[in-house]
């Protein structure tokens, strides 16, 4: 029987050790949205899997989904299990379903690069984005391969890389009562937490290893030591899983300092060289496709990093996070 989807190439794409990053496909015959999700059910262990484990990243092109409730339904075709957002730091909004509005940052602001919830002990091992509206310019989800990320710093800054190894990263973030949509980091505690009572946070914050320290307005919290690199047993390679750059460039706001966002786990503090030199190596090693209406973008956020570029509105990318 012949596949639904058909490869393609686009300029924006790198061959990374032999692989295209990201794989993509376009449709490879007409179909209404019925055919395709029946196409991602019928194709998803053959065809659909394989392209992410090897690349890292799968977009999928000029597809029939439109709206928030077809890629809804597209995500759910994945038959990936739902992760709820607890813990994140974006401020987000319930759309439909299991769909949230990506990072809700003024468009001026650069989102660094990350790996989704990598503070946080429980995070998503894949991410849908899905472009309902395309940015009149800019706005692109740059991604990169962590892996290489983790080769090309332990090349460069052995010993910095050798006590991350040692220590891991220590996170520190300021959070108010209410959601502060001016500010990257703006979630709030009781969003955060799904929750207004203090004693479920601290209880929440506790399953995922966080500390809270109240104060008049809101609660400051720690999360860590926790690790910098870690194994990737799917492809038996290190990666670098951390919002270390992200944090320390990023994490600005009203209530955060992003010099004392993220720090070694002894405490002591990051050198600001080597945290921008590795700004670098993210932005050189990196994929910058622009948005088209429709475009689903599947990560495996085991393998890569993604950040966002600011933009001219209009712009409405939505997200789906899954176990």
């Amino acid at each position: 029987m012949a596949s639904f989807f058909r490869d393609a190439r686009l300029p924006q794409q790198r061959v990374v050790e032999g692989v295209h990053f990201p794989a993509v496909l376009v449709p490879s015959a007409g179909g209404g949205v019925d055919e395709f999700l029946a196409a991602v059910r019928s194709e998803r262990a053959s065809r659909l899997e394989p392209l992410v484990r090897d690349a890292g990243a799968l977009l999928l092109r000029g597809f029939p989904a439109t709206t928030a409730a077809d890629f809804d339904r597209a995500v759910d075709a994945f038959g990936y299990e739902e992760l709820p957002y607890v813990g994140g730091a974006a401020p987000r909004t319930n759309v439909v379903g299991r769909v949230f509005t990506a990072n809700e940052s003024p468009p001026d602001q650069k989102i660094p690069f990350h790996h989704e919830m990598a503070q946080v002990p429980t995070f998503p091992s894949k991410l849908f984005f899905f472009c309902e509206v395309e940015p009149k310019s800019g706005g692109e989800t740059p991604i990169v391969l962590s892996h290489y990320v983790y080769k090309r710093m332990k090349e460069k800054f052995t010993e910095f890389v050798e006590k991350l190894e040692k220590d891991g990263l220590i996170y520190t973030r300021v959070l108010g009562e209410g959601d502060d949509p001016s500010s990257p980091i703006g979630r709030g505690w009781q969003s955060t937490f799904l929750t207004k009572d203090k004693a479920v946070a601290v209880e929440r914050a506790a399953k995922l290893g966080m500390k809270l320290e109240w104060t008049d307005d809101g609660v400051k919290t720690v999360m860590g030591p926790i690790p910098v690199v870690k194994w990737d047993e799917s492809r038996g390679q290190k990666i670098w899983f951390n919002s270390m750059v992200a944090a320390y460039t990023g994490w600005k706001d009203a209530r955060n300092d992003p010099v004392k966002a993220v720090t070694f786990g002894d405490g002591s503090p990051l050198p600001a060289d080597i945290i921008a030199a590795c700004g670098q190596v993210l932005e050189e090693e990196c994929v910058a496709v622009p948005w088209r209406h429709g475009d689903i973008l599947l990560i495996d956020n085991w393998a890569v990093l993604h950040s966002r570029r600011s933009f001219e509105p209009p712009r409405r990318i939505l997200a789906s996070l899954c176990k």
